[in-house]
This record gives structure tokens, sequence and C-alpha cells, in this order.
């Protein structure tokens, strides 16, 4: 499709094809767009208005369409004001689907996907408990049951209209007979009349009498629908946790690593927009013993159906999605952290190496912790006195308490860190010698400690073969020819000012960095616990970008974990509210430029189009410059990987003329590269 671009850009300089034949575009995310990838597995709540019916499943929200059975999901990417709906209530009066989050932000939605935001509430400054318990609906009104009263929704004018401190946590609400009733308990509510100021506490009582079925909520479109609804399929994942990601041959690979609640493990496989729920839940009815907390997945690089998955119980392995065998000390080398309890034999790392052989990490394990399966079926375990430092339930010198992050860097070397408060530290090991380097006492250029609290995050190579380490104290940089240094200095990038003074803070001070990914162009994806995510430069001082979901689509701004799809740009932040991705502007570099590999979309720019211009398959640092039929030069710049993107601007910031602009490229020694066109039409 590319070489008929081309070929099509080639015939209209010629004056040979009409202009309407540049309708044939290849299909390509843009540059800056948002993605969300949201369960709607399960079913929560049923709403129905004639042939639309709204559907809340997994905290998401999606309509169905009965007369042509088209499925409309509904994100932070078309509308959605925020993510996490916790209750959803119709109005057939004002024709409008009220949608309340977990945070209290407030949603009223039509079926034509028109989408009104009510933030009053969620903005509040209280320090009553604003929490939502129910949605009752009195013709255009929503009356919301919250911690600290009642809060009335007027659906028809998008306003809150009253609100009633009545000092009590309410979890329902209800009016029969001109008497609004608040239930306090099962059977205990609060009562008053319509036509009382209801603004005013004394006029409520408190009461036992109130009919039997005040509180029961209209179920008929549930009843109705569920079997027809429970047969719909949405897309998107199964499950919307994704603590920890790879991705490895154009497969985004995915678990839970919910290492806080006894839940379920979650395996999830991204490929080509479809996804792979991995058989867990019935992992017990086959070992006799609960398949919880995945904290890592790999998969064989000889086999890329052949899964292993470490968790809390042990080393679980898969084929094709089903589950295959179990591995614990009955039949292996990995230990109870008491050395009994098989529901606490934690692999918290699994990684292969390039040949197929496995490496796991057992944490607080008694006597060894490095244990290699390898592609014959064969465990080895080895002593590794440098991870064994900790002391607990009795034993001395046992496994470092989280050990996690496993990588492979570009020598060949694996590194690992304990993300545990009990000796922070990251690990180099030499697979082929079993020998370990242990990065501990971290002190900075300057000759400061940095003490972190919790642990070490996670571990990252970048393209020059520098580690970085994520702290909750922010990155820490062990350069190069530092690593094999007997006491090794770790920097802390200083960032300039540029205030007229001379004074520089350290990179991202004290921020909780809880993943790093590096993109093809050397900039630093960077996900913290709280802050959002945010994109330093390829030389480590300048901020490029920083999403939250206060500027950005972000789900939230606790970022678990981050994936790169090199090849497209896309960048994958795992959340605590679910998965979403981002377009970015670098891919992976090609090795020479070519005029089958380099080209750019849009092509044609259509005059509606406002966004960027993106250049792919370039090589690294290359040097792109863009330049008129003529040959003045408008644009200039390098690439980013192997991308390199044009706002459809000349130097003074206005768009260019209608006209064809080429786009020329030489690598970073100064050889030059190739040349495409670039249609742009106003």
């Amino acid at each position: 499709m590319r070489k008929i671009i081309t070929t099509i850009c080639d015939f209209w300089i010629k004056g040979i094809l009409p202009l309407f034949l540049f309708t044939f575009l290849p299909l390509q995310a843009q540059v800056g767009t948002w993605k969300n990838y949201l369960s709607y597995n399960h079913i929560e709540q049923i709403y129905a208005s004639g042939d639309d019916i709204f559907v809340r499943a997994s905290n998401g929200l999606y309509m169905y369409n009965k007369k042509d059975q088209s499925i409309t999901t509904f994100d932070r990417t078309n509308g959605l004001s925020d993510t996490n709906i916790k209750l959803i209530g119709w109005s057939k009066q004002a024709k409008r689907l009220i949608a309340v989050y977990q945070n209290s932000n407030i949603d009223l939605i039509e079926t034509n996907g028109n989408i009104t935001n009510i933030s009053s509430l969620y903005s509040k400054t209280m320090t009553g408990d604003k929490s939502v318990n129910d949605i009752y609906i009195d013709g255009q009104f929503a009356y919301l049951s919250t911690g600290f009263g009642i809060v009335k929704v007027n659906m028809q004018k998008v306003e809150i209209t009253e609100t009633y401190h009545l000092g009590k946590k309410i979890l329902a609400t209800s009016i029969r007979n001109n008497i609004i009733y608040a239930k306090i308990n099962k059977s205990t509510a609060m009562s008053a009349s319509l036509s009382s100021n209801l603004l005013d506490p004394n006029n409520w009582t408190t009461t036992k009498d109130f009919p039997a079925d005040t509180f029961i909520s209209d179920q008929s479109d549930w009843e109705t629908y569920y079997d027809l609804i429970s047969t719909l399929k949405p897309g998107g994942p199964k499950y919307n946790l994704f603590g920890f990601m790879r991705f490895i041959n154009g497969k985004l690979i995915t678990c839970d690593n919910n290492k806080s609640d006894n839940v379920t493990a979650t395996i999830q496989v991204l490929h080509n927009d479809d996804w792979t729920s991995f058989e867990t839940e019935t992992v017990y009815e086959k070992i006799g013993r609960s398949f919880v907390n995945a904290y890592a997945v790999d998969v064989d690089p000889l086999d890329d159906t052949h899964y292993f998955v470490g968790a809390r119980a042990g080393l679980f392995e898969f084929k094709d999605g089903k589950f295959v065998n179990h591995y614990n000390s009955n039949n292996s080398p990995i230990e109870a952290y008491n050395g009994t309890s098989l529901n606490h034999q934690m692999v918290t790392g699994v990684k292969y190496d390039k040949s197929g052989d496995l490496w796991l990490i057992n944490s607080s394990a008694p006597t060894k912790s490095v244990i290699k399966y390898t592609k014959s079926g064969e465990f080895v375990s080895y002593d590794v006195p440098q991870v064994m430092k900790l002391e607990s339930n009795g034993y001395t010198n046992k496994s470092n308490g989280e050990l996690a992050n496993i990588i492979i860097d570009s020598k060949g070397y694996m590194w690992f860190v304990n993300n545990n408060w009990y000796r922070p530290a990251a690990y180099r090991y030499d697979m082929n010698n079993n020998n370990c380097i242990e990065y501990y006492n971290f002190v900075n250029q300057d000759g400061t400690e940095i003490n972190t609290t919790y642990g070490v995050r996670c571990v990252c190579e970048d393209k020059e073969g520098n580690m970085w380490l994520g702290t909750d104290l922010g990155p820490i940089l062990l350069e190069k020819s530092q690593i094999e240094a007997e006491n090794p200095i770790y920097t802390q990038v200083k960032v300039p000012r540029n205030d007229g003074t001379n004074y520089a803070d350290y990179l991202l001070n004290k921020m909780d960095i809880t993943a790093i990914a590096i993109d093809a162009g050397n900039r630093k994806w960077m996900g913290t616990n709280g802050n959002g995510v945010y994109l330093i430069s390829a030389d480590n001082i300048t901020q490029l970008q920083h999403f939250t979901t206060e500027n950005s689509k972000l789900l939230s701004n606790i970022v678990k974990s981050i994936a790169i799809n090199e090849k497209t740009g896309e960048i994958f932040f795992g959340t605590d509210n679910g998965l979403c991705s981002y377009i970015s502007d670098a891919t992976d570099i090609n090795t020479e430029m070519t005029k089958d590999n380099v080209w750019a979309y849009p092509n044609p720019v259509t005059p509606d189009y406002t966004g960027l211009i993106t250049v792919v398959g370039l090589t690294y640092n290359a040097d792109v410059k863009i330049l008129s039929s003529n040959g003045a030069l408008i644009a200039e710049g390098r690439s980013n990987g192997g991308s390199f993107t044009w706002d459809g601007k000349d130097k003074n910031g206005n768009r260019v003329a209608s006209g064809i602009y080429m786009v020329a490229t030489a690598t970073s020694d100064g050889k030059k590269g190739t040349v495409c066109k670039i249609a742009i039409l106003n």
C-alpha cells in the first residue's frame, strides 16, 4: 500500500491521475492518539430505553442497540469524564443515563452519545464521606445516597438542585406516598414529607415504620435482558488487572501482579487487537490449591504458545492458554517463606534466556533463591549469597522479600531488584558463571545518600547501556562506566532550572517511580505512584511530557507497569483502573532508509486535518528535512528512533500551501537516505 501511495503522488505531479485517488490510505493511528483497553466482562447493571440498552460491566459502560445489534463502548477517549463507574440509573423523563464514578464524579449520557459532566460533588471540599451508595430515580430527578446525606440531581437541567446534610451514612433512598425515606441500616431509616423543607435536618425523623419493599429496586430490565446481554461480546480484556507487562514478538503479555488482594491470578495476551485470557479459574479444581497473585509471566522463545507464570504459590505452566503443570516444594527446589506453607512459595520473577532456559527467583526462600528450569525439563538451583540477606520467621540469611522485575541486558547479564523496605537493592547476575553484584548503598555524585524507604521498584537498560533504577525517591542512573566499579557512584540527573541562576534540581526528585521503559528514541517513560507518567528526553534533562488524568486520557495517576510496541510507537500503561495506551512519535529504527521502507502518514493531508504528520522507517537519529517542490527548506529536525513528526507548518508557524512536499533524509553520520513525498491539500 505504501508503494501505491508513492506512485499516485508521482502520477499526480505529472497530471496523469485525478486528486480523488489519494483517498487510498494506509490505516495508522495518529501520533498523540489515546486508546483504552477496558474489560466489559462482568455484568453489573442493565437499563433499557427503547431499542437501546445501557450496561454497566466491570465498572465500564456500553450500549447495545437491539435493532441494528451494534455495541457502543464508552470511555475517556470518547467522552466519559472519568473511569471506574460505581452506579448507573436511567431517567425516562429526562431521557438520560446518570453514571456515578467511584470518586463521586457524575456524567449524564444520552442514547445519541452526548455526555455532560457534573463535577461539583467530586470537586467539593468537605470532611464528610462523599461516596455514593445508591441511585434512586424519580421522574427527572436522581437522588444519590451518600456518606453524609442525599444529593438531588436534576437530570433535565443538568445540575445539583439540593443537598440534604443528614449527618448519617445513607445506604439507599426511596419515595412512597409523598414521603422520602433514607435508609440507615436494615431496619432503620430517616423520613420526611416532600412538602417540608428537606434542607433542614430537623424536618427529618428516624423511623422503623416503613413498607418492607421500600428499598427494593426495580430489576425488571435486568430480568428481561440479562440472558441477551450475557451473550454479547463488547471486546476488551477479561479483567482490568495489569500490574506486570511485557511486549514480545508483537504480543502484549500481561498478568495481574496484584500483591495486596487474594484474587485469582490473571494472565492476558493482546495480539492483533484480540485478547486471550488464560485458564486460571479452574486451576484450583486441578491441583487443590489456589492460583492467586501472578507476579510475572514470560513466553518460551522456542515455542510462542508455551508460558510460565510466577505466583504466590509457586511456578505455573501453560500451553495454548491452558494450565499444564504446577511446581512447588513438592517437585522442585522452590521453597516456602516459612519452610512449610504451600500457599506462600513466592516465585516473584520469571525470564527466559535466548537459549530457551527459564530463570526464576524465589523470594523469602530459606536456603536458595535463583533457580533455572532447563529446556530439557530439569531444575538447577544456585547459591547466590548476595540476595540472601533477609532475617524473618526464625530464619537468617533467607532470600530478600520481593525479588522482582527480571530483565536480561544487551550483554547477556540478568538484572533484578528487591522491591522491599528491608535492604532495597538491584542485582546483576552472570548466568554463565554464577556471579552476582549487589547494588545496595546508593550514594550519588554529590556524596549524598539516597535512602529509599520502600525498595527498588524496577530496573531498565537504556539504548546506551546505562541502567535505570526506579525508587520511591526518584530515578537513579547507574552509568555503564560504573556498573563494574567496586564502589559505584550513582547519578541523580541534574536538570537546570534555566531561571538565570546556576541552580539545578534532581530529575523527578522524590517521585515514587514504579515503572520505566525506554522507547526507540532512547527517551525514558517513567510511571509513578500517584503522579501519572513522565516522558524524559534522550539526554535525560528535558521533561517532554507529563500525562495525568487531569490533562490527558490516562486512566489513573497510579501507573503500575509500562510496555512499548517499538514497531508502532504505542506505549501501554497498566494502571490501577485498567489498561490504556498512547501513540508516541518514536518507532523502531531501520538499519537503512530506502524508498520501500520510508513513508509518511496521513498522506494526503486533507484540509480538516490539524494533527502531526509522521514519517516512519528512519534510521536512529536520522537528519530529516521537509522541502518544497522548488527545494526551499520548510522544516527540519532529527528522528525519535525511526520516526519524525511535522506539524504541516513552515518555520514561521503558518500552515504550508497546497502542494507536494519532499522529505529528504540522511543518516546521523551524514550519508544521504531517501526521499518520500507528502501531499498537502488546503
